[in-house]
C-alpha cells in the first residue's frame, strides 16, 4: 500500500463512453477512486457488495440510489449500501471521488 498518491505518476483508465477512472489508493479494507465524467455520460445502473460513499468534487449529476433520484452538485455526497442499485447521469462535466469498503478487486 502506497502512503502517498501522486496524480502525475498515475494513469487514467477509460471505463465507458465519456468516463475515465483513476484509482488513487487502496488496501484490503478501503479504496479511493476518482471518476471523471463528460457532460451526458451515464454511469449505468448497477450494484455490488461494497459499501460506497461518493463525493461530488465538481460538476452536476443526477444520482439514483435504490430507486430515488436527486440532483447533486459540487460539495454534495451520496452513500450506497451493499447491493443497492445505483447510477448517475452527468448533467455538467465533473468529477466524483468514490470510496469503497472493501476495495474493488475488479478495478485493479
Amino acid at each position: 500500500m502506497a502512503v502517498f498518491f501522486i496524480e502525475a505518476n498515475n494513469t487514467w483508465q477509460q471505463v465507458g463512453e465519456g468516463i475515465t477512472r483513476q484509482v488513487t489508493g487502496y488496501n484490503n479494507d478501503l479504496m479511493m477512486v476518482k471518476v471523471a465524467f463528460e457532460k451526458g455520460a451515464v454511469g449505468t445502473l448497477h450494484h455490488h457488495v461494497h459499501t460506497q460513499a461518493s463525493y461530488v468534487a465538481s460538476g452536476v449529476f443526477e444520482v439514483e440510489v435504490d430507486g430515488v433520484k436527486q440532483v447533486l452538485r459540487a460539495g454534495d455526497t451520496f452513500f450506497v449500501a451493499p447491493n443497492f442499485v445505483h447510477g448517475v447521469v452527468c448533467l455538467e462535466a465533473g468529477l466524483l471521488v468514490d470510496v469503497f469498503n472493501p476495495h474493488r478487486e475488479d478495478f485493479l
